[in-house]
């Protein structure tokens, strides 16, 4: 059987079986979002203006403060802060 109709067979079972595409052995499910949001404190937006004047790449903020970078770089434009000083 060659590549392209075992795909097809296989793309044709998973719709039967209303489960996620798979190839083989690779599974193309999507990954578990395990985030939860939380609220900002007065403390963390402290730590994120001390931050900000230390000009520390945002990277760094983001594992110290255990937030993305896209949380950070939005709370720091509502603010009206710079984060990211690299160039």
């Amino acid at each position: 059987m060659s590549s392209i109709a075992y795909l097809l067979v296989a793309a044709a079972r998973n719709r039967a079986n209303n489960s996620a595409p798979s190839i083989g052995a690779i599974d193309l499910k999507k990954p578990k979002k395990n985030g939860k949001r939380r609220e900002w404190t007065k403390a963390d937006l402290k730590e994120l203006k001390a931050h900000s004047k230390a000009r520390t790449p945002v990277a760094k903020i983001s594992k110290a403060t255990k937030r993305t970078v896209g949380a950070l770089r939005q709370k720091a434009l509502i603010l009206g802060i710079g984060l990211g000083h690299q160039r």
